[in-house]
């Protein structure tokens, strides 16, 4: 079994646990859900030490006069003030978790990277492994130490409309769309129209995953990706619909080794409802 290039990236809960009290390392978690605000199941029971972060309140900015599109990246003073907010320095290990297999923890993970910061890692498994395993939880929220991030925006991490638009008509790099079959092919609608970006492969974020929420085996990712037609030298594009599932998928492909791989900030969220770029309906 190959190890991944990038171990860094996924933790264990054991290596969780052996650095859970140390003074540099930030546990955040990151359980979401667009039904419930899942802040109180925070407070009812986390991590020893985890603060909250909610993507949808705490990392995007609002929207344009317009309406959309919704949940875009905060910018560098908004972003530089959210990890204030949560104890997140420029030297801070970032630990991120949630009970969705860690697609919401990876865009506080393509924030910190737009914004120069390589030191965050996944916990496999989420809340539920680690309860599963009957490690501690605490109640309550929790202030964190102050700290100060100084953001250092970075290129080659985030596509715009008009970036995909060109590999629409040129081919390259590749569109991988992580969403649901039912949103690729427009059956089910989350924007003004449905469907998907001419010449997208879909492949579900989920497929990365075991039953249990853990990551399958760095040697099946690297096969599975590669069979669909993202190899490690693959110049790749990542979206869903509202840059949140194609975060985790970036992460993926990033600690497998791929070097090229940006994610498309608006997703269908802009695409889908901006009437002046082209969609397919259906399988294409």
């Amino acid at each position: 079994m190959a190890p991944l290039a990038r171990p860094d990236l996924f933790w264990s809960t054991e290596k969780v646990a052996e650095r859970l009290r140390d003074p540099k390392v930030r546990i955040v978690d990151c359980r979401f859900s667009f039904d419930s605000d899942l802040r109180t199941d925070y407070l009812g029971g986390h991590l020893p030490g985890a603060v909250h972060c909610n993507w949808q309140m705490d990392l995007s900015a609002p929207p344009p006069p317009s309406g959309h599109p919704r949940w875009m990246l905060l910018g560098p003073e908004g972003f530089a003030r959210a990890m204030a907010r949560l104890g997140i320095g420029n030297d801070t290990q970032v630990v991120g978790y949630d009970a969705e297999g860690g697609h919401h923890a990876a865009r506080l993970w393509l924030g910190l990277r737009r914004y120069g910061h390589d030191r965050m890692a996944v916990m496999e498994g989420g809340i539920q492994k680690w309860t599963a395993e009957k490690r501690p939880l605490e109640p309550g929220d929790v202030t964190p130490p102050s700290a100060t991030f100084v953001p250092h925006p970075r290129a080659g991490v985030l596509a715009s409309k008009d970036e995909v638009l060109a590999a629409v008509r040129t081919g390259d790099p590749w569109l991988l769309d992580v969403r649901r079959d039912s949103e690729f092919t427009g059956e089910e609608k989350r924007a003004a129209r449905g469907g998907h970006i001419p010449g997208a492969v879909n492949i579900l974020w989920k497929d990365a995953l075991r039953d249990d929420w853990t990551l399958r085996d760095a040697d099946e990712l690297e096969e599975f990706y590669t069979n669909a037609g993202f190899g490690p030298e693959t110049s790749t594009v990542t979206y869903c619909q509202a840059g949140v599932r194609d975060a985790f998928t970036n992460m993926v492909l990033t600690a497998l080794g791929h070097d090229d791989v940006r994610t498309y900030d608006g997703s269908w969220e802009e695409w889908g409802n901006d009437p002046s770029v082209p969609i397919i309906t259906g399988r294409s």
